[in-house]
């Protein structure tokens, strides 16, 4: 396994730009069984989640192409309803196979999905959704098997905004018969940049970025040329690399208005972030403020960038607190911070955070994909030389980070455990 060597201490400074979203185009990609004609797929990340997927759509009966962030996709000639274990253990998205096949096939048999342990995101909840619009499922073996006759429309609500249950119902309610309605749907740009990719395809769907999102399913979807929205949780990612770096970067592509909430907080810790036409500008403050987070559905502060934030609070002025109300098992680099000098206890989901005039290099582990990201962040702020082990967790999410840190002035290098 690859391990990350930082050598820290190095103020970042010059232009990094920002990929796009590995969240947004995961489900987009996994639309393709819906369509009856190419597609192609622009402004991809080359990320071990988007291979993977790639992959799952070869087996899946469909022929890709997939070079210098553009994956071209032609429809199978026969489309097949399973996504096997071996390939998608690694992956939660792959749950989303679910609509589409069904609304294609009428059957999917899709593994229960793998990915990051931090803690349960029910597949029951896009079950439930679609046993309302006629599927009918078994667990067994490990696997989802589900079946329906045509999928008809039908009024949902969630019992809270989850993402990738938005994502299956709003492929899956593309082709059914008539209109369904989702109720406290999820607002995330990803659903929305899903939504309008599907618009593009034939679909009509509206409501996209509220609760309530209307599909009047359509008999047939056919192909088109779109570009995936840039990952606002990189660019988030990179604006705190300025900052803790006591740097200064123009970050090109970056989503300032998806962002409002981190831009926020970051405003907030005393960090100079200034929007221009090619994304935004973020500069170390004279010193950085300790403040309380509190993770929550979008618009609110993502839980994508709680250990981020969290990093960086780290070696603030005074001490703050971050509450985590998405995933209850998220807390899992703090052990790992505490070993390069930080200052933090936990009490049940909230971390109270104690600022340290700096940290200290050492040996850690990576438990999660952002967690990998804020102890990158910790090795590039920390004095001395850190080692982040398991970074396969990173490569899951950010595309040659360690390569564009080398751009902008860090001394990191990949090597071996």
């Amino acid at each position: 396994m690859d391990k990350l060597i930082i050598r820290g201490g190095k103020p970042l400074r010059g232009v990094i730009r920002v990929s796009g979203s590995k969240n947004a185009a995961l489900p987009i990609l996994l639309a393709a069984p819906l369509l009856s004609s190419p597609a192609t797929f622009r402004n991809v990340p080359k990320l071990r989640d988007i291979d993977t997927t790639v992959k799952l759509l070869d087996i899946l009966g469909l022929s890709t192409h997939f070079e210098n962030g553009v994956v071209k996709v032609e429809p199978a000639r026969e489309l097949k309803f399973e996504a096997p274990y071996e390939l998608v253990k690694t992956m939660r998205a792959s749950a989303l196979c679910l609509g589409p096949l069904l609304a294609r096939l009428c059957r999917a048999r899709v593994a229960l999905p793998g990915g990051c342990a931090i803690g349960a995101r029910p597949v029951n909840l896009h079950l439930t959704a679609l046993e309302k619009m006629g599927a009918a499922f078994n667990l067994e073996g490990g696997y989802i098997d589900g079946r329906c006759k045509r999928l008809t429309g039908a009024r949902i609500v969630f019992d809270f905004p989850t993402v990738g249950g938005t994502e299956n119902l709003l492929m899956a309610a593309s082709l059914a018969k008539g209109e369904t309605v989702l109720e406290n749907a999820a607002r995330e740009p990803e659903v929305v940049d899903l939504a309008n990719f599907l618009n593009a395809c034939g679909a009509r769907i509206s409501g996209q970025g509220t609760t309530v999102i209307t599909i009047e399913g359509v008999d047939e979807l056919h192909g088109a040329d779109y570009a995936v929205m840039p990952d606002r949780i990189e660019a988030g990612t990179y604006l705190v690399a300025a900052a803790i770096t006591g740097g200064e970067l123009l970050v090109k592509n970056c989503p300032v208005d998806e962002l409002d909430a981190v831009i926020s907080k970051l405003r907030e810790m005393g960090v100079t972030i200034e929007p221009t036409k090619e994304g935004a500008i973020a500069r170390a403050g004279a010193e950085t403020l300790g403040a309380d987070v509190t993770t929550l559905p979008y618009p609110g502060f993502p839980t994508d960038m709680q250990a981020q934030i969290m990093t960086l609070m780290c070696l603030a002025k005074g001490s703050g607190t971050i509450k985590e109300t998405i995933f209850e098992n998220r807390f899992m680099h703090v052990q790992e911070l505490v070993r390069l000098g930080a200052k933090i206890k936990v009490s049940s989901q909230t971390a109270f955070v104690r600022g340290v005039p700096e940290l200290a290099g050492a040996p850690v582990m990576a438990s999660d994909l952002r967690a990998s990201a804020s102890l990158v962040l910790a090795g590039l702020a920390a004095k001395g030389v850190t080692e982040v082990a398991r970074v396969y967790h990173l490569d899951r999410g950010y595309e040659a980070m360690e390569v564009k840190l080398r751009g902008v002035g860090a001394d990191i290098e990949r090597g071996k455990e």
